[in-house]
């Protein structure tokens, strides 16, 4: 995992991007946030399963088809199955050591 703080790379209203193996946040103090960071290393760990492309192929498809059934784009983000997973579990510091493989599978 390599993090960088770069305020313009990420866009308004998130504070932070994970683009394997970089996550990129919005501000500094975020590095010292576990829970914040533990959400980011959700999705690296998302995207590795996925072998990197098809996580994003899946993560795009899945919030079009979120879009088209909720009309919100925000709410979209939010049912993303990936997203539930992070925001679901961010807060379980372990759960990295005992995820199951495809764990975000469960949110579909």
């Amino acid at each position: 995992m390599i993090v960088l703080v770069n305020p313009n790379l990420i866009r308004k209203g998130f504070s932070g991007i994970t683009f394997w193996p970089f996550v990129i946040l919005k501000e500094q103090h975020l590095k010292e946030d576990d829970v914040f960071m533990n959400h980011e290393r959700i999705h690296l760990r998302q995207q590795l399963e996925l072998l990197i492309v098809f996580f994003y192929l899946w993560y795009s498809l899945e919030f079009l088809v979120r879009w088209l059934q909720l009309g919100n784009r925000r709410k979209a983000y939010y049912a993303i199955s990936f997203e539930q997973e992070a925001y679901k579990k961010e807060k379980d510091l372990n759960y990295l050591q005992k995820r199951p493989y495809w764990g975000f599978t469960k949110y579909l």
